[in-house]
């Protein structure tokens, strides 16, 4: 068997869609995609989904893990045994909602898969380990997989604004215990998807000061490419948003162009900037590992090395 019975598709960040049914529609024969809230049923039905299931919150502050026991009635009902997945975007509510349905369901589950495969009816799931430095690939016994997806492991599926489907809506469970959210703050976010960039500027330690961003910013202007960064400058420094970390645990690049200014070049951050096309590193160590990534280096110190581009590029 090539291809499972079932497959859900959920997401708390609608971005991650497009991927996600890209690679249902591959492993599964009926794709079933799992909103939260009615405004994303068009948005999702014109990417492929046989049908659509809207989780309706009561309420602003609603969470998303409340409907576990929803989503737990709901998949036991449909798949009936049946050899089955529920993917997921690898976000922390995601993965906080997965246990809870994997305890529930007493099904296996894999977080932040690279690769998927469907072979004699079971589902095997690729992740990194060791930081890093190895793959694992572990198969999901039972009927029932979860598993949820690293950003960048697939490529999006196309939108059909043409494309319909049946739109239900869940019927509330409620838990035996709510999680209560009690307030909402708005918090800058970054609306970049390094996964879909074609260009990316990545930033390292080698950037001595957080207003030095600005020519950073500068040249990735003129490259028409995105910024990226190592996860020290944010998750250490707070310079920049967590989506724009490449790393292990960050966004696996895909575009044509990874641009690297004072990256050490460790595995951790490797792992996600690997898969562009073409790696240009510029450092001051001539020993640094980026160089042994890179197709193209340049040994010299960014401050210097920057400016001389930015001025060459604008011309």
């Amino acid at each position: 068997m090539s291809q499972l019975t079932h497959v859900w598709v959920l997401s708390d960040n609608a971005e991650r869609y497009a991927e996600l049914l890209s690679g249902a529609r591959l492993w599964g024969q009926q794709v079933h995609a799992i909103v939260y809230g009615a405004e994303q049923v068009k948005r999702v039905q014109s990417l492929g989904a046989d049908s659509v299931i809207v989780l309706e919150p009561h309420s602003e502050l609603q969470c998303i893990e409340n409907f576990a026991e929803t989503l737990a009635a709901r998949i036991e009902q449909d798949a009936a045994g049946q050899p089955s997945l529920l993917l997921m975007a690898a976000t922390k509510r995601c993965k906080a909602l997965g246990a809870r349905l994997s305890v529930q369901l007493n099904a296996a589950m894999v977080n932040d898969a690279t690769a998927i495969t469907i072979a004699d009816g079971s589902v095997w799931a690729e992740h990194r380990m060791y930081g890093g430095l190895a793959f694992g690939k572990e198969k999901l016994n039972g009927p029932l997989a979860i598993i949820t997806l690293a950003s960048g492991a697939l490529e999006p599926a196309a939108a059909d604004a043409s494309h319909t489907c049946p739109v239900v809506t869940a019927d509330y469970i409620a838990p035996r215990h709510e999680i209560r959210c009690l307030e909402r703050r708005a918090k800058t976010l970054s609306s970049v998807d390094l996964s879909k960039a074609k260009r990316v500027v990545g930033v390292g330690r080698g950037l001595a000061a957080k207003e030095d961003l600005a020519m950073v910013r500068e040249l990735a202007s003129v490259l028409g490419a995105e910024v990226g960064c190592s996860r020290p400058i944010a998750e250490g420094e707070n310079w920049m948003e967590r989506e724009r970390y490449v790393g292990v645990s960050g966004v696996l690049l895909k575009s044509d162009l990874y641009l690297t200014l004072g990256i050490s070049g460790q595995i951790q951050h490797m792992v996600g900037g690997n898969g562009a096309k073409v790696i240009v590193a510029i450092n001051k160590d001539k020993n640094a590992p980026i160089f042994n990534y890179a197709d193209y280096g340049l040994v010299g110190d960014i401050y210097k090395v920057v400016p001389a581009l930015i001025g060459e590029l604008s011309h």
